[in-house]
């Protein structure tokens, strides 16, 4: 689990980046990431970046084919 509390798991955080949660405040709403102890923030945003990072680079991949 990423977020122990709730019993969110990175596969979930990774779900929700991929149909559109783009910032903590979204996880927050649809997963409850980070809405009791907070310890998993740090990584929640982490995983946020890299589906990000992803997704800028499905983009560029897909532009210069």
């Amino acid at each position: 689990y990423v977020c122990v509390c709730n019993q969110v798991t990175d596969s979930e955080i990774r779900a929700a980046c991929a149909t559109g949660a783009h910032s903590i405040s979204c996880l927050k709403q649809r997963l409850k990431v980070a809405t009791r102890c907070g310890r998993c923030e740090d990584f929640a945003l982490r995983l946020i970046r890299e589906a990000q990072t992803d997704h800028s680079l499905s983009v560029f991949r897909a532009a210069t084919l």
